[in-house]
């Protein structure tokens, strides 16, 4: 179990990094902490994460909001989003590149 929370708290440290009205991938965070072939355990990692991390800002690769059915209310990924001027439509993020934030890889 060490090894899954070592993995997990590097997830939301990286998560906890993205800057406000930005958004990354499970992918993107996954390549970060050196297992770029992990993406679906970064989403597993979100599941269940601590509330200081900013869960909503992570997306898949092209920008769907596949976490939203983890947050309480059918909508409140994306009213989270819009609050910080991400606009969403049909479940994905509008103009996704522009708001995409890419971790450094550590």
């Amino acid at each position: 179990m060490a090894a899954d929370d070592n993995f997990f708290e590097r997830v939301y440290a990286v998560a906890r990094r993205i800057p406000y009205g930005k958004v990354t991938s499970y992918g993107a965070i996954a390549k970060a902490i050196g297992s770029a072939r992990s993406a679906r355990m970064v989403g597993w990692a979100m599941n269940n994460c601590p509330d200081d991390v900013p869960a909503h800002r992570v997306v898949n690769r092209v920008g769907l909001l596949t976490g939203k059915h983890h947050f309480d209310g059918t909508n409140l990924m994306q009213q989270l989003l819009e609050s910080e001027g991400v606009e969403v439509e049909d479940n994905q993020i509008v103009d996704f590149e522009k708001h995409l934030w890419k971790p450094e890889v550590q």
